[in-house]
């Protein structure tokens, strides 16, 4: 079974940063794109960023351009998504998902990320 477990959220001032991990199981990781995704209180998902298997095209959503770094490590089977200069608008739950269209992949368990003061 595919499985895509997030973690690393948590409380977090205005400003401050966070690193995001995403371990994957049960598919060959390194074939895949993925894709970050959150969904804030309310709100509908929104699509985060996506990196190709081999890392070698990289996008993101204007709302996180310049502040969000996304990498994976394709021998570890584990996706990252390094934060910094978040905003209270980035306060949703942060999830991994399987391939090129975020709307139709698997997606695991994800982690709450809230940036208050």
């Amino acid at each position: 079974d595919v499985q895509l477990q997030a973690f690393g959220g948590g409380l977090v001032q205005p400003g401050g940063s966070l690193r995001l991990s995403c371990a994957a199981s049960g598919f060959i990781f390194s074939r895949y794109t993925m894709n970050w995704v959150r969904q804030a209180p309310g709100k509908d998902v929104e699509w985060v960023s996506k990196i190709r298997s081999d890392s070698s095209i990289i996008e993101y959503a204007d709302a996180v351009k310049g502040r969000f770094t996304i990498s994976r490590d394709n021998a570890m089977n584990t996706l990252y998504l390094q934060m910094s200069g978040l905003k209270s608008e980035d306060t949703a739950v942060y999830y991994c998902v399987r391939g090129v269209d975020y709307k139709l992949g698997p997606r695991g368990q994800g982690t709450l990320v809230t940036v208050s003061s």
